[in-house]
């Protein structure tokens, strides 16, 4: 199995995570929060959103520029996302 494209997605979704936690303020976690939120979000959102949208490995089968940019671009983005909402949820409990 390779794991190259997972450890893209758990990276982009890291700096994705932690991009929206620095312009949403309100949702920021802290540095290792967001990170931890959007490696987890990128990797597990690209897991499930990536076959459906013909993005990473399984549509090319090789590790070229276009497929390392959509798993970088493709994790931030869920990263960012799923950051977001654990930010929100966490602040509005507390």
């Amino acid at each position: 199995m390779n794991f190259i494209p997972l450890i893209l997605q758990l990276v982009g979704g890291a700096i994705g995570g932690n991009a929206t936690g620095a312009i949403a303020k309100g949702s920021s976690m802290g540095s290792v929060g967001n990170s931890i939120a959007g490696a987890l979000g990128g990797g597990l959102g690209m897991q499930v959103l990536g076959p459906l949208l013909g993005l990473g490995a399984a549509a090319g089968g090789g590790l070229d520029i276009g497929t390392i940019l959509s798993q970088l671009v493709g994790g931030g983005v869920a990263g960012g996302i799923v950051q977001l909402v654990v930010g929100m949820i966490k602040s509005r409990m507390a």
